[in-house]
Order: C-alpha cells, then structure tokens, then sequence
C-alpha cells in the first residue's frame, strides 16, 4: 500500500510544471472571486490575479492567455501572476521585430501628452509626437481611445521606451497600396479615376492609389489647346490604361481611346472634291480651323480663302462659331490633316484675265493698298493688279508711294503684263505718258554744267533737283567729303553732266568741275 501511494506520488509531481519566478506561462483561467482570477497554470497551486490587469475581452472563464510568474508562493501559498507584465514582455519581443522589419503595428491612443499622444502598443507605452501624427483637424474624441496604424520609428531597449509615427504610417500604406494596384494594372483595361490636376501637357489622375498621366494628346480625337477644355480637377472620368513601368511607377492613361477613332474611314466620308459644312474652330494667322464632326477637323489656309482677296488677317473675315461650307482638297490619314478651300467653290476669274485684260490696255481701278515696293489697284472681278513703285513716274524718285497716291483715290493704268499661273497684274502709270528720257537726254548732253539744288544727302551720293520732277545724283567720289559735310537741303551747288542712262531713267553728276 505504501509502494502504491508512493508511486501516485511520483506520477503527480511528475504531473506539475517547472515554474520559475520571471517565467511567462501558458495559463486557464479557471473561476473569478471578486476583483480577482484564479488561473491554472499546471503547477500544484493555481495563481492569483487582480481583474484589472486584463485587457478589454480577455476576463473570461476558460480562456487560456499567457502570465509573468510574479512569485512562486505568497503568504496563502499560491502563485502570484501578472498579465501586464507578461503582455509588456511578449510586447517588446514583437515591438523590437517589426521595428526591425519595418512592419506597422496597432495601437491605441490613451492620452494627449505636452507635445502628442501616448499610445498603446502590445503592451507598451509609446509616444507619438503631434507633427507625426497627422490628427491635425481631428478632436480629441475622435482620438482618444481608438486604435490606428503606427510605424514605429525610434525604440530604447534600455529605457523600454518606443516613438511611433501615423505619418510614417500613411505613406507606408499608400505604398503598399500603390505597389499592390501597380500589379494589378492592365494596359487595355478601363478604370475609373478622379482628376487631381491640371497642367499644359495633360491631366494628373488619382486611381485609387496610383497617380496616371492622361497627356493632352490622348485626350480627345480632336485637337485640342489645354487640359481644361476636357476636363477639371475633380472630376470622375473613366480612362483606359495605355501603358505601366512597374519600375518607374508611372502609368499612362487614354480618355480617346476609350471611342472609335473618327479618322478610321476618313477616305470615305470626305473624298477629295466632296462639298462639306463645318463649324470654325479656331482661327490662326495662316488660315482658319473647320470642325467637320467631333474629332475631325479641316483646315482652310489663307492662299484658300479667295481668288482675289489678299487674306493677311484671316480673324477680320471669319468669328468661332461660324458656319462655312467648303471643298476637300486633301485628305492625309497618316498626319491626320483635311486641306480645304473657299475660292474652290467659286469660279476662277484668273482663267480669263489674259483675255479681259490684254497688255497695253488701259484700265481704272481704286488705290486699295500699299507696300513698300508698290500699290495695290482693285480692277473689277474683285482682281487686283500692282503698280510697282519704279513705275509710278517717269522722272520723280518715288521713295513711298503713299507719298504720290492715296488710299481710295481713282486712277487710270496701263496693264503691263498678266501671269494668270501666279495671279498677278502688272500695272503702270507713267506709262500713260510718253517716255520724256530721249528728249531729256537732249536737254542735259554730257558736260552740262547747270546750277541744282540740294534736295537729299545719302552716303553714296547728293540728291539734286535739276527742274520740277527731275533729279540726277552726284556721285559721292564726284564731290568732296568737306563740302558734302557743310551742305543742306535747299543749298545751291554747281554740277557737270557725266552720265545720262535712258534705260534706267537715271542721271549721274558731279562736282568736280
């Protein structure tokens, strides 16, 4: 019997663990007395514990949790637990690997602090410094005593002390969310996204994590100038992914694409020679910018605008939004461009010039407009023709002609010649008079000496009137620079024949005599 009793002895303590004080063990929470909790840990006396030192959830009969061995035996001979102690502990371990992996970890705010927050992490007061935790435009209610996602950033292994940041958290987030939806990206797909901004060259949009370039090229089939005109911040549009770098992280985006391509059969809805209607667009010195349909656009340059009229300022003749009705010169799939014109409509009144307007033939028409070179005479048929600034007088140096016709003025012309293949009409008016050179040439034979007056001084010579309408030149190495520097308009100066050009209509002097 004694052998018997000693070996249910031996079985029972072979039974109990071996516990030691500073131990964290595996223990059942078997009744609760009060503010306390018995807890079988498997040893010969259950453990004791205040009912404060359990978390939210935990002070529950049967539930198996870990404890920190306080003390073997107290004065009632039972062990003394912790649960504080064993949570800090076991909190720490975690606390030191994820600080080390770069994990983020819960916690949860317990109080606001001179300079942020004390927050609970595992067991582990840490502290969260009010620049890093982003509750900028949070209350306090809104904060104390709820749980959020740290980062842990700073830990003191001697002090057991930990600094944490929700910022650092965020962005951790938002990388792994960007990293996450970068791999799920498919170039073809459609996804939805919100416009975050606007800059000349395209649209930044937000899908969910990940920011995508919607460049302004891919924004519509038609030619667009600015982002704007599509879209604005804020906006929800749905876009299809063009293309995704996973190493740079850049995504671009189509909002065209997500439509047929208008130009797919240009060739058939607008052969060349075809009458089409249109909407003016956009209006730009070369020409001016017809919308056929949405995404097609033609162009109408300036040389197409009429036969007749000098175009120079196509916003004169044309406003956004008018109406126009045109012809298809040119189709170009590849470049995208439509050529169109006006004057095609029309009949071309070049064809016949020739004929109506043979050399020699003398003609009226009014002074429309000038250039250095010459004036411009409106004739009938709305053609114009050019008098050329050398063939205004036979003997005035015309330098502007402004300064011997006007704008409006009627005048009578000869039509020196008619290039229909280039539209132009040579005019002359001094050819209504006979050529005066030959009898000139008379008047003035070579070593003429006749006294002039000073009309103009150039670098290459003095201007001299020699009678009304008539000048000659003195060639500057025909006259000394000492009296050249004390002439002026008006002086008097004595000069000698020396060349007479009737071809050139031109009469050259000199004061040398």
């Amino acid at each position: 019997m004694v052998e018997k009793n000693s070996e249910l002895a031996e079985l029972y303590n072979q039974s109990i663990k071996i516990i030691n004080e500073g131990d964290v063990v595996k223990g059942k929470i078997i009744s609760l007395k009060g503010k306390e909790a018995l807890v079988d840990v498997g040893f010969k006396s259950e453990g004791i514990i205040s009912t404060t030192e359990f978390l939210p959830g935990e002070l529950e009969v049967g539930k198996e949790l870990d404890f920190f061995v306080e003390s073997i035996d107290d004065d009632m001979g039972m062990i003394v637990l912790s649960r504080e102690k064993a949570v800090h502990l076991q909190g720490w371990d975690k606390i030191v690997e994820n600080h080390q992996k770069g994990d983020l970890v819960e916690g949860r705010v317990t109080r606001k602090v001179k300079g942020g927050y004390i927050v609970d992490v595992m067991g582990v007061e840490g502290f969260l410094p009010a620049s890093l935790s982003t509750f900028k435009n949070l209350t306090d209610k809104e904060i104390i005593a709820k749980v959020f996602k740290f980062k842990i950033i700073k830990i003191n292994n001697l002090r057991r002390s930990i600094i944490v940041s929700r910022r650092e958290a965020i962005q951790k987030e938002k990388e792994e969310v960007k990293e996450k939806l970068l791999q799920e990206l498919k170039p073809g797909e459609v996804y939805s996204g919100t416009v975050k901004a606007i800059t000349d060259f395209g649209a930044f949009v937000d899908l969910g994590g990940v920011d995508g370039l919607l460049h302004i090229t891919d924004m519509s089939w038609s030619k667009i100038s600015h982002p704007s005109e599509i879209v604005a911040i804020g906006d929800k549009i749905e876009v299809i992914i063009i293309n995704v770098d996973k190493e740079t992280g850049k995504v671009s985006l189509g909002l065209k694409q997500r439509f047929p391509d208008p130009w797919a059969d240009i060739d058939t809805k607008y052969p060349v020679g075809a009458k089409i209607k249109g909407k003016v667009v956009n209006i730009v010195p070369y020409g001016v910018f017809v919308e056929l349909e949405k995404g097609i656009e033609g162009l109408i340059h300036v040389s197409e605008i009429s036969w007749t009229k000098r175009v120079t300022k196509p916003s004169d003749m044309f406003a956004i939004g008018d109406m126009l009705e045109a012809q298809v010169l040119s189709v170009d799939k590849e470049t995208r461009r439509i050529s169109l014109s006006l004057k095609q409509l029309e009949p071309n009144p070049w064809l016949e010039a020739e004929t109506k307007y043979p050399v020699g033939t003398k003609i009226s028409g009014k002074i429309k407009g000038f250039t250095d070179y010459g004036a411009f005479v409106e004739l009938d048929n709305n053609l114009e023709g050019m008098i050329h600034v050398s063939d205004i007088s036979w003997v005035k140096r015309v330098v502007h002609p402004q300064d011997v016709l006007k704008k409006g003025q009627k005048v009578e012309v000869v039509v020196l010649s008619v290039d229909s293949q280039n539209r132009r009409i040579a005019l002359g008016l001094k050819q209504l008079q006979p050529n005066p050179w030959p009898e000139i040439a008379a008047r003035y034979p070579l070593d003429t000496v006749v006294e002039a007056e000073v009309t103009s001084i150039m670098d290459f010579g003095v201007f001299v009137k020699l009678e009304e309408d008539l000048e000659g030149l003195v060639y500057s190495n025909e006259i000394d620079k000492e009296v050249v520097t004390k002439l002026k308009s008006g002086d008097k100066i004595k000069v000698k024949v020396i060349k007479v050009d009737v071809e050139e209509a031109k009469i050259g002097l000199s004061a040398k005599i």
